[in-house]
């Protein structure tokens, strides 16, 4: 058979095989490109490399090891960090004085001695003046309020602003919701009662209760039941009934008093050293990002379902006077709390810079709160509270 016999024999196969093999290559091709468009991108992928290295974290916390609501928000973390990234990130927790004290997270994180921390924004006020607005101010933000304007309203960059120097990536990292306004060891009939009270309470509050003649004590959780107990301080503020139950607060404090005019809507952070940050691949990035998201609403979940149930078990069973603050206290306190506001912006320029994005997105909130929100509690309440004719 001839040369020329084959070429006709054969070259319909060959271009039948080159037509195959190119579909096929194509459609892989189309595939991929696919999945991209959709974002599903290999999980370690970095600039086309796919990266399978793992890492550890420290995360040190302010917060007595698996403290109910705040402690367990930091383990919580840590393993839905395990979980979605596969283990390629492992973040091993310590409580409060594991590694360092409870007020020194700030500055093992910011020294890269640790990864990652979990805590108060407002115990570094000394640091970082205008980090009071990212926990909480008296008579400010409630949670609902507090996570929009983190999360829409400029606030989280403004924190990222504030921490940049300290080498910190700064997250919301839960919320308490709104607070008891605290154990007394004594009856608030006035705000006289005040002068010459030694009270464990933090942040701008702080320097408001002094302004109302008493003594603000910076002390860690962990150190509070004994410190009430011994008479090192006459009053203290922790967060609600969920936590104060688990800690014991109503065996050396008979009164306990509503609401929390300091605390609106607590948030707590998560903070990581820059460079650990910059470390990861983007996807684990933004793993801790969202994991951090995840538990800042779990938290705020977990409180609004336990507190009322504990405060129930404080009032019936352990005989906790529960009170509320009069009126003409409330309005003192509001007043002193303008006071210190004014002059801690007129003392810090991030602070000044901070406060008028939190004052804009405040008179905002509070504006439509006041015919959402709050008119169908009231509305709610006055509809089940009606006698029925």
């Amino acid at each position: 058979m001839g040369t020329a016999s084959l070429e006709k024999r054969y070259t319909p196969l060959v271009i039948l095989l080159l037509v195959a093999a190119l579909v096929v290559v194509f459609g892989l091709w189309a595939a991929d490109q696919a999945q991209e468009d959709r974002g599903f991108s290999h999980p370690g992928a970095i600039d086309g490399q796919v990266s399978n290295e793992r890492f550890e974290w420290k995360m040190v916390t302010t917060w007595p090891k698996n403290l109910p609501g705040l402690g367990t928000a930091a383990e919580n973390f840590a393993r839905y960090v395990q979980e979605m990234s596969d283990g390629r990130l492992t973040v091993h927790v310590y409580g409060a004085g594991e590694i360092v004290p409870a007020m020194e997270v700030f500055d093992a994180v910011s020294q890269h001695v640790v990864d990652a921390g979990h805590g108060a924004a407002y115990y570094w006020k000394g640091k970082v003046p205008s980090s009071v607005f990212f926990t909480g101010v008296p008579f400010g933000l409630t949670a609902q309020e507090m996570n929009g304007w983190l999360h829409f309203g400029g606030g989280l960059e403004l924190w990222q602003e504030a921490y940049a120097p300290f080498n910190l990536v700064p997250l919301a990292g839960g919320n308490t919701g709104v607070q008891m306004a605290g154990w007394f060891n004594r009856e608030i009939n006035s705000i006289e009662d005040f002068e010459g009270l030694k009270m464990r309470i933090p942040g701008l509050a702080g320097e408001v209760f002094v302004a109302a003649g008493g003594t603000a004590v910076r002390i860690p959780g962990g150190e509070l039941y004994t410190s009430m107990q011994t008479g090192v301080i006459d009053a203290l503020e922790w967060v609600g009934p969920y936590n104060d139950l688990a800690l014991g607060f109503h065996e050396v404090a008979k009164y306990y008093y509503y609401p929390g005019w300091h605390e609106g809507g607590s948030t707590l952070e998560l903070i990581v050293n820059r460079e650990s940050m910059e470390a990861l691949p983007p996807d684990l990035r933004a793993i801790v990002k969202y994991a951090a998201r995840a538990v800042n609403q779990e938290m705020l979940d977990e409180y609004t379902a336990r507190n009322n149930d504990a405060l129930r078990v404080l009032v019936d069973e352990h005989d906790v006077q529960l009170r509320r603050m009069p009126d003409d206290v409330m309005r003192a306190l509001w007043r002193s709390s303008e006071v210190a506001m004014q002059k801690l912006v007129d003392t810090d320029p991030m602070a000044a810079k901070v406060y008028a994005s939190y004052k804009k997105f405040y008179d905002s909130v509070r504006a439509y709160h006041h015919i959402s929100e709050q008119a169908y509690i009231n509305a709610r309440d006055q509809a089940m509270d009606s006698p029925v004719e």
